[in-house]
């Protein structure tokens, strides 16, 4: 006579930068991504979320760029070093900052592009934030990536979640004819993929149910997700076991370029209406809206 199994429910929070690494972990065990490792090329298109995965799966972080931060949004200081894009193929790791939209063009069916976004909506749609012009080579390799057929996973937290629609957002932004930004102003382009947000990574990770109950925080939990998760005790304790190795994890990216842009840098010519460089070049920053 077959028994029924116990239940077992859990109760847990994520900070946001823990979150990534959940949802990098989940990603890391897809099974499109493991057949790609093995068998195909991965492309890490750079951000925070995507360096956790690259950190797991070829053990080196990225160069991050574009970030919003107390200052609003900004970029990295400088854009040497690390790579911010990085391909897999083989065993070999290859940097293709220079040339992401020609290596987009290789992809195919076997292989996988993990990549992140700044705002995602309830329908699955996402779009990432573009402060330099079209994005620069990695903005503009986005729009063939599922041209080639191969799959586009898109790692993206809760915490980019808006109440509206992502096209509408996409129609709106725009980096020119900006007055004043605090950072620089940015566009915004669409980014067509499979959703992997922490509801998403919980379920690739183990066979629960989980729903999100609670969401922002204080002291440094701030945009933090209270999740609550049931299932048989070792699905549930299979879970448990990959969010102890994300609890107290801070921020994924190579430590340099996590210090962000202060006028003047290397991005300075490209940064259109940001208030801190009109304020040191003297300008109201209302007066025009490019400098």
């Amino acid at each position: 006579m077959n028994k029924t199994k116990k239940i077992k429910y859990i109760q847990f929070s994520l900070t946001v930068s823990e979150s990534k690494w959940l949802i990098a972990y989940a990603v890391s065990q897809m099974k499109s991504v493991r057949h790609a490792m093995k068998n195909g090329k991965v492309i890490f298109k750079g951000g925070t979320t995507v360096s956790c995965a690259a950190e797991i799966l070829v053990g080196t972080p990225l160069r991050i760029c574009g970030r919003i931060s107390q200052r609003g949004a900004v970029s990295s200081k400088v854009r040497e070093g690390a790579a911010h894009s990085l391909l897999y193929s083989q065993g070999q790791i290859t940097n293709i900052d220079e040339d992401y939209d020609d290596r987009i063009m290789e992809m195919g069916p076997e292989d996988v592009i993990i990549t992140g976004a700044n705002i995602i909506d309830i329908h699955g749609n996402a779009a990432m934030l573009a402060g330099s012009p079209a994005g620069n080579r990695c903005g503009k390799g986005v729009s063939a990536m599922t041209v080639e057929g191969a799959k586009v996973i898109v790692a993206a937290g809760i915490e980019k979640l808006i109440p509206g629609s992502v096209y509408d957002s996409v129609k709106c932004a725009q980096r020119k004819g900006i007055d004043s930004s605090r950072g620089m102003a940015c566009g915004l382009f669409p980014v067509v993929g499979e959703l992997v947000t922490e509801l998403e990574a919980i379920q690739e990770i183990s066979n629960v149910n989980a729903v999100l109950i609670g969401k922002g925080g204080i002291a440094g939990g701030e945009g933090s997700c209270l999740f609550q998760a049931w299932g048989t005790e070792p699905e549930i304790k299979r879970l448990e076991d990959i969010l102890d190795q994300c609890y107290g994890k801070d921020i994924s990216g190579t430590a340099e370029s996590l210090t962000e842009c202060s006028f003047p840098c290397a991005g300075c010519r490209e940064h259109l209406s940001c208030s801190y460089k009109q304020a040191e070049q003297g300008i109201s920053p209302f007066i025009q809206n490019q400098c």
